[in-house]
């Protein structure tokens, strides 16, 4: 069993292929088969992707498409595949499931097919929406303290030159622009009692 999670975003034609965020296999031969495939750009987890629809081959003996994949296959023993396709947007996951007989990947098994990309879709589509949220959070947090930053030197030049804050702020925003300092930099100056040298 092999699978990987794409961004779920369609290239154009004249675009690259679409690259993977992640990769698991159950076998080092699998991955094998899976690393060729993401270093060729080509292959059948590659048409899944495009294609948004499960792929299958009972005997690769007889396949056609893919004659580098099912020669990568063939050396590692494997007769059969299926990999499908799971979108929980922003995510496309894909599961490819490998027999060593030929056949031997029936229907009875497309439930666990299903059943395991519907939960490793859910799973990296949350992580994916954690790290998000995670990154706005720290962004946030960041302006938070640029601003309070921003606001104690406005106040510090209020009482050092004597006017409001409107002026304060053009003053620095001045300094800012004629010395090419980034204004929360020129902030953390005056905060820091380094004054305006």
């Amino acid at each position: 069993m092999a699978g990987d999670v794409a961004p779920d975003e369609l290239p154009s034609p004249d675009a690259e292929r679409p690259e993977p965020l992640a990769v698991a296999a159950s076998h080092p031969d699998l991955a094998e088969i899976t690393d060729r495939q993401l270093s060729r750009g080509r292959g059948p987890i590659f048409d899944v992707v495009l294609d948004r629809r499960t792929l299958s081959c009972d005997d690769i003996l007889v396949e056609t498409r893919w004659p580098e994949a099912v020669s990568d296959m063939l050396r590692r023993g494997v007769r059969c595949f299926t990999t499908s396709p799971h979108l929980n947007p922003p995510v496309l996951v894909t599961l490819t499931l490998y027999g060593v007989t030929p056949k031997s990947l029936g229907p009875d098994r497309l439930a666990l097919v299903s059943l395991l990309l519907a939960q490793g879709s859910a799973t990296m589509s949350n992580a994916q929406q954690y790290d998000d949220v995670h990154r706005t959070a720290a962004q946030l947090q960041e302006a938070v303290e640029a601003r309070a930053v921003v606001d104690q030197a406005k106040g510090i030049l209020m009482h050092a030159l004597g006017c409001d804050a409107d002026e304060a702020f053009a003053e620095m925003r001045r300094i800012s622009q004629t010395r090419h300092v980034k204004l929360t930099a020129l902030a953390q100056r005056i905060v820091g009692d380094q004054g305006l040298r």
